[in-house]
Formats: C-alpha cells, structure tokens, sequence
C-alpha cells in the first residue's frame, strides 16, 4: 500500500476527532517469541481468536462488564472514554461495556449510565469509536436493575437508597413480584402484564441504540439478581401467569427480550447473555437450572452464555475461591453445546490455558485483574512466549531496554 494511502486509514474530515486506526490486530499473536522453546511450535489457545458471527475477538482474554458509577442522567464521559480507551490500548481480545439501563428507572444506581434515550447515543459512539480504532472489538450489556434499583455508588453506600431529594426514585422500583431483596430493601412493584410488554420494547429501542452508536455485540444481563434473574428465581418470582411458575415460564421475559433485541440488531452481531448458574441457596436456583435455561435460549438463537453466579439471595452461601465458576461453563458447554464464557478469580496464564484447551470455556472474562493490571494481556504473552502485536503508538514498550 501506498504510504499515504496508509496513513490516510486513520484521517477524519475534522482534525479535533482524528482517531489513529491500526494496521495491525493489538493483542494477536505475530507469532512465538522462542520457538525452539516450544515443544509443539503452536501459539497457546489464549492468543487465538474467537469467532462468531461477524465479531472476531484478538485473544481469548475479554474485559467484563463492571459498574463505574461515573455518570450524570446516564450519560457516558471523559472518565469513560480514559476508562474503556486504556483498556484497549494494552490489547484485550474485546471489552463489555457496563450494565447499562435501558429505563432511567432501571439503574443500579443514580450514577450508573444509560441508552434510554437517542442524546446518549454520542457519547457512547465517542467511548467506542475510541475503543476500536485500537483495534478491539467492544460489545455494550443492557441492564434492568429490578427491586436492586436506585442505590448510591458502593464507596459511599452499599445497603442506602437514593431517595428523590438526591435524583433517586425509591417509588418507582419494579421487580417481578413484590419481594424486597432484604429487609433493608425497597419493596418492588410487581410488573403488571403491560408494564413486561412496555419493557420489552424499551430493550429494543435500546439495542437500536446501541447499534447506531456501533457497538459489536450485545450482552442482555440476567444474572446477579436484577431484574431478568430474579425472574428465574422461585424465591423472588412468586407470580402465577405466563412469566411465573415453570423454569420455562421463568424464562419466559429473557426469550422474549432476547427476540426483541435480535429483531432490530443487524445478523453479523452476536448476542449474548450473562446469566447466574448459582443462585448459592438451599432452595434456590441451581446449575442444573442454568442449563435448562441455556437450552431454552440456544434453541431461540442466543449466541453464548457468560456463565456468572450469586447475588440473587441476601441468604446466599460463597465460598469464592480461584476457578469456582468455571465449572458452570464447562457445564452449559458440554451439556447444551452453546459457547460459554468462564468469569470469576481467574487470572493466571496456566488457568487460561487449561480452561481454553480443555473444552470448559471459549472466552475468559476478567473484571478485578484489569483494574489491577490493564496491561495483564501482554504479561501474560510473555509468559506464554508469545510475540504479541502491539498499538502502534505502544510498540516501543516491546522494547527490553
């Protein structure tokens, strides 16, 4: 190519929005750093691609999805656009972008984000054109925080309410029957039949949303008990119509969200779905539900399975150690052959690789590691001897002195 023509790759028309793009794939391997070290000559699975439909990931390492509570009237920022670029800068195989609501009223808290309405539509197009002019895929969960809504940012509370003096709406929070999460909760309104369909259509006005402002995939979040998984729940879904009663009726809202949402996202973007395998009581919902519930949703086109547990009982019973969730994953993947993505204490290159090898997960997603070490992915190159391709403006950090 043409010098110039190359350079050219990364021009806009107004040189305040000049985004350098990249030639290259940040976080593909180029090849083995010491071949003879090798003893099959093969680059390690955790720098292969993933594929599926047109989304095609650098490595097997993905940024999860984790509130940041940095927003005003849902509205994504500077902070965001440091946050997500950074992360991409040291080459992640995609990103998720935080829970996201799709109703004002379905926030974790009063400082979560938004795409409820078309003036966020900018924002997020900002945070993501950022994103992927290094070259990383970036995919955005939506969100309904359910009876969890309206809560305060859990470095000044994580038990208060946002009350209405400070923009929280302690009237206005729903859940699938009126069951607080505990008794220091709000107690919910239960959807009425109308108020699920009204929902359902804000799910896909938010996913057309999301596709203008050029996400690559979606993740419909139905774990950690907001609204979507304490619908699958017995101990917080009491209800006797279609969307009560049976795992299928349970099941019932997420199915049809997923419908909505794949209704008006254009065929080569995957969706996904986050689900909690583990609900961690006696009587609650059970990794053999969770894979009851990932056959329903393969068979109605869902593309994977973020396979998480927890947060749905105050009664809840973790033991969170290293790899504790992984079996959850290996468990959908092998029982209902849908990929799935393994997340949850999972952090070094040994565990990736047997995880990836070993048919338990197809993707590894981490949270807590990145925000210890945004430059995890390269680390762990180099302990796998993987030549690692770089940003451009980074590759000078490959140098040894």
């Amino acid at each position: 190519m043409n010098v110039i023509r190359k350079l050219e790759t990364g021009f806009k028309q107004d040189p305040r929005d000049f985004l350098q793009t990249q030639s290259v794939k940040p976080g593909s391997a180029i090849g083995l750093i010491n071949p003879d070290a090798s003893k099959d000559k093969k680059i390690p699975t955790t720098f292969t691609p993933f594929t599926q439909r047109g989304l095609s990931t650098n490595n097997r390492l993905v940024v999860s999805a984790m509130c940041t509570y940095s927003c005003q009237d849902g509205f994504l920022n500077d902070f965001h656009v440091a946050h997500y670029g950074g992360f991409a800068m040291h080459s992640p195989g995609a990103i998720v972008v935080e829970a996201t609501g799709v109703v004002p009223e379905g926030r974790i808290s009063i400082f979560c984000n938004g795409i409820y309405k078309d003036e966020h539509i900018e924002p997020h197009k900002r945070v993501v054109n950022v994103v992927k002019a290094q070259g990383v895929p970036i995919g955005i969960q939506l969100s309904h925080a359910g009876r969890k809504a309206s809560g305060l940012p859990p470095w000044i509370s994580t038990t208060a309410i946002a009350g209405e003096e400070i923009g929280g709406w302690p009237t206005n929070v729903y859940g699938p029957s009126a069951i607080p999460y505990n008794d220091t909760q709000i107690v919910p309104h239960e959807l009425t039949i109308s108020q699920i369909e009204d929902l359902i259509e804000k799910y896909k006005a938010a996913a057309i949303r999301a596709d203008k402002a050029g996400y690559d995939f979606v993740e419909i979040h139905a774990a950690h008990g907001y609204l979507l998984s304490s619908f699958l729940s017995q101990n917080s879904n009491k209800r006797t119509d279609k969307y009560g009663g049976s795992i299928e009726n349970r099941t019932h809202i997420i199915v049809q969200i997923f419908e909505a949402v794949r209704s008006v996202l254009p065929e080569h973007k995957p969706i996904w779905v986050r689900l909690s395998c583990n609900e961690w009581v006696d009587d609650g919902f059970t990794p053999d539900d969770a894979v009851t519930v990932s056959r329903i949703l393969k068979d109605c086109g869902v593309d994977l399975i973020d396979c998480s547990s927890g947060g749905i009982s105050s009664h809840q019973k973790i033991v969170a150690k290293p790899l504790y969730q992984v079996p959850f994953a290996e468990a959908i993947k092998q029982q209902v052959g849908i990929p799935t993505a393994a997340v949850g204490i999972i952090s070094t290159a040994a565990e990736f690789e047997d995880i990836l090898n070993s048919n338990k997960a197809d993707l590894i997603l981490m949270a807590r590691p990145f925000l210890r070490d945004a430059s995890i992915v390269k680390r762990i190159a180099i302990e796998l001897n993987v030549d690692l391709e770089y940003t451009h403006q980074y590759t000078r950090g490959k140098r040894n002195k």
